[in-house]
């Protein structure tokens, strides 16, 4: 099945992604567990994920305050991309990766411990890697060549909210049809180091007709929890790039 992780939105651990493993259920709670919570409202063992089939399962271990799953109390509960969980003050999102592919973990001390002998290079961006090595500019994939500026809609205003990550509540409006994602550059400056220099667009040519691209970042872009090299975007939609997530809003 694809791999998927588990972004912290909320909470005292707020950015951290947690790799979903695949034959174990991941346990999570105050005391007991691959992902420790410091959170008075969560219990000891508070719920477990877990695959079963090609599906995620959410399993509430019999908490105190419960467990909830887009807004609904559960004991149990299948989930989708872009599922929001809540327990106690922490809330997650799931994650879902296209296959054979793994998110790279932000936190070395989170949930589960990465290979002590893995090179901290290994968590840098690909064109920190390049410059490292001294190999200046990266070729660039056509993926990365943005057309020529599009003229926003009449009528039409639109804007993206960053709803988690190091520069919540901040807004972007469009003043024209394509605006650029990337790390302290384009109309969507982020100050997210898993963010890369060009991350992606989006291109607005109708109400209807607006689209994500990413532009071949390092760590992949996310359309409502689920990887995507292109996307049909509407309104309401999440962005999810390194450790941020951009909500879109569309009116007239």
């Amino acid at each position: 099945m694809s791999r998927s992780f588990l972004k912290i939105i909320a909470g005292s651990r707020q950015g951290l992604n947690v790799p979903l493993p695949v034959v174990e259920p991941l346990t999570i709670g105050r005391k007991y567990g691959e992902l420790l919570l410091d959170d008075p409202l969560t219990s000891g063992r508070h719920c477990q994920v877990q695959a079963r089939g090609s599906d995620w399962v959410l399993t509430d271990l019999g908490s105190t305050n419960g467990t909830m799953v887009d807004g609904r109390l559960v004991h149990e509960a299948v989930l989708k991309a872009g599922s929001e969980i809540q327990l106690g003050g922490t809330r997650l999102v799931l994650f879902v990766g296209a296959e054979d592919e793994v998110p790279a973990p932000e936190d070395k001390a989170g949930a589960g411990e990465t290979s002590a002998n893995q090179p901290d290079l290994a968590w840098l961006l690909d064109e920190e890697l390049i410059e490292l090595a001294g190999g200046g500019e990266r070729t660039r994939s056509p993926a990365d060549v943005i057309g020529q500026e599009l003229r926003l809609p009449p009528g039409l205003n639109a804007l993206v909210e960053v709803v988690a990550g190091q520069d919540t509540g901040k807004i972007f409006r469009f003043t024209r049809g394509n605006i650029n994602i990337g790390r302290r550059s384009g109309e969507v400056p982020l100050s997210d180091g898993e963010v890369s220099r060009r991350h992606s667009v989006i291109e607005v040519f109708g109400r209807d007709m607006i689209f994500l691209r990413d532009l071949g970042s390092t760590n992949g872009t996310y359309h409502n929890g689920r990887r995507a090299i292109v996307a049909r975007l509407r309104s309401g939609d999440t962005v999810g790039i390194g450790k941020t997530v951009l909500k879109l809003q569309v009116t007239r």
